[in-house]
């Protein structure tokens, strides 16, 4: 006999148990599990037959993998959460008794548990952390900028704020930014780190409240998980660039007023000297021992082309030049600035930067030094202007990142109309629409190129010119002769064909104004001279393709002429878009004209 398979004991029904059922099998309450399920990375699934799953029954419930469950089973961090309530338990009755001393014994033995082995289990390799890095960033700076309230503890905010100005140090140092762009929801920023690229964006740093639908306690979870995630990274980013970890400051310390003393402690100072991001870091090997070690060079077996290799080597020179874009240069911030992003920015890439003391801790040269090459101001007017620096606003600092070099200052001048800040992430495609902005440095970009191309292949005609001339001229010489005689020869063959081409037109012609004529006896009509009639083989080829899509619309099956439908509506919907950018566009090129003369008649 056969054996017959029960219902619902094979296949889907056993592969996924719902949130319930896995609650029961944990003993865990549903906080303790979702909080599990967050630093665990487990996350439900839907099945795609929620009938077998559920048992012949289709109510809405929550999924999971039953070997994701099995997994979470022997997870350590559950018998902390059991002592945890043991504690609550013990302490409250404490409280409750007023045994003050047993409840200090109690918060003092606290059970605490440790993520380092998760962090080990999601994340094998530091590749894969680096790859996963980007949440981990945007929630660490969204935390470092909450105020200290009842739902954020101050304990957590102190640890973001730590941890991610050690990692903008490490950007800083390693010199690995490559794009900015200000939106309405913060600042983005882009870097590379062992090849791979990172996006996170900072929150404007503006008072506000906290909004009452987020649940801060999921937050949480996830800010403890990314928090122990950012302190590993951050640890082997510093080993990887010779640098003491817990940072620390090159230079010695100025000396410390009885004010400042009394105002912080040291570690509070050191704390905001490290987070003014104006001094380097100290290193852990000695500048004296330090060396410039020259790398061998080793053609890579995919690419043994002697070309690639070339434009290889000019692309890290151009990386090079963009990552001291700023080198040189001296900057001074004033107090209406972003102070910290602008002060990111520039040190990433070779400036130096500094502002007024009484505005922060870290602040290296006063607005008097006279060797200052940019002051950076977001007001229409300065009182007092000196003559050899450039007074401009914020936004040329990001626009000159974006677009790789020094963009002229005359454009963002003390009260002048800015350009429009276009993203660096985003790439038009061939329907879009693109800012003429854009448009503007794609031909500067290529019509480089071209210049580049034209004086190489000069340059190699110029080399080869002087070898041997005398050789050349006698080529030359010989080409000539065979060339005239080839012209000959060609000469005659044209005109032979011409000769025919005029044979067969005429006798077209002749036919033409025959049949005319038989047909204008017919009618009894007058006759006219006639002339050759031509196709327009344009006019033939559009509507040939027309009625082939016609003919290619009218073959689509049902099943497929909905999809068909939804992309020609969404063409027509980005038409539709590109077509409202390009009036806005035209209406603001109009507001700007009309603002600058009367400006120029109130100059005048």
């Amino acid at each position: 006999m056969v054996k017959h398979k029960k219902k619902f004991e094979s296949g889907a029904a056993t592969a996924y148990v719902s949130r319930n059922r896995a609650l029961k099998k944990l003993q865990l309450s549903l906080p303790d599990f979702r909080r599990l399920c967050i630093l665990k990375g487990i996350y439900p699934h839907e099945p795609r037959h929620k009938k077998k799953v559920g048992k012949g029954s289709t109510a809405p419930k929550t999924y999971y993998f039953y070997k994701d469950i099995q997994f979470m089973a022997h997870e350590p961090i559950i018998q902390k959460f059991r002592a945890f309530k043991i504690f609550v338990r013990k302490l409250k009755k404490a409280l409750a008794k007023n045994e003050s001393d047993k409840a200090m014994r109690l918060r003092n033995n606290k059970p605490k548990y440790q993520l380092d082995h998760i962090i080990k289990e999601r994340y094998p390799t530091f590749i894969d952390a680096i790859r996963d890095l980007e949440d981990c960033l945007s929630m660490s700076f969204l935390f470092s900028t909450f105020p200290k309230t009842r739902k954020t503890h101050s304990e957590i905010i102190h640890l973001c704020r730590r941890l991610t100005v050690e990692f903008m140090h490490y950007v800083i140092a390693s010199k690995s930014l490559r794009k900015v762009f200000i939106s309405i929801k913060g600042i983005y920023f882009q870097v590379e780190i062992l090849g791979q690229t990172i996006t996170w964006v900072i929150p404007h740093k503006y008072g506000y409240d906290h909004p009452e639908d987020v649940d801060y306690k999921i937050m949480a979870t996830f800010v403890e998980f990314y928090t122990t995630m950012l302190g590993f990274i951050n640890f082997k980013l510093y080993n990887s660039l010779n640098l003491h970890y817990p940072p620390k400051l090159s230079l010695e310390t100025e000396p410390v007023t009885s004010e400042e003393k009394d105002a912080c402690s040291e570690a509070e100072r050191l704390e905001e000297r490290l987070a003014a991001m104006t001094q380097t870091l100290k290193s852990v090997v000695d500048d004296s021992q330090e060396e410039e070690v020259e790398m061998d060079e080793f053609p890579a077996s995919q690419s043994d082309d002697p070309d690639i290799i070339e434009q290889a080597k000019v692309e890290q020179e151009k990386l090079k030049k963009f990552q001291n874009l700023f080198k040189g240069l001296k900057f001074f911030l004033n107090r209406e600035v972003p102070r910290e992003t602008l002060v990111f920015v520039i040190r990433s890439f070779g400036g130096e930067v500094s502002w007024d003391k009484t505005v922060a801790v870290g602040a290296t040269y006063s607005e008097t030094d006279e060797t200052i090459t940019h002051q950076i101001v977001d007001r229409p007017n300065v009182a007092k202007q000196y003559l050899s620096r450039y007074y401009v606003q914020p936004q040329w600092l990001f626009d000159c990142v974006n677009a790789r070099k020094l963009l002229p200052v005359e454009d963002y001048f003390l009260g002048a109309i800015l350009p429009p800040h276009l993203s660096p992430f985003v790439e038009e495609g061939e329907d879009d629409y693109v800012p003429p902005e854009r448009l503007e440095a794609l031909e500067e970009d290529s019509g480089v190129n071209e210049d580049s191309e034209e004086e190489d292949v000069e340059e190699n005609d110029n080399e080869g010119g002087d070898e041997s001339d005398e050789d050349v001229d006698e080529e030359e010489e010989e080409e000539e002769d065979s060339d005239v005689e080839e012209d000959e020869d060609s000469e005659e063959e044209d005109a032979a064909l011409r000769k025919q081409k005029k044979r067969k037109l005429h006798d077209v012609e002749i036919d033409h104004m025959k049949r005319k004529k038989r047909e204008m006896k017919v009618l009894n009509m007058s006759v006219e001279a006639g002339t050759v009639e031509t196709d327009d083989v344009e006019k033939k080829l559009k509507k040939q393709t027309d009625e082939e899509r016609k003919l290619s619309e009218m073959m689509i099956p049902k099943k497929k002429r909905r999809l068909y439908n939804k992309i020609m509506y969404s063409k027509k919907k980005k038409a539709q878009e590109v077509n409202k950018l390009k009036q806005k566009r035209e209406a603001y090129d109009k507001a700007q004209k009309a603002e600058k003369k009367k400006k120029r008649k109130v100059a005048a």
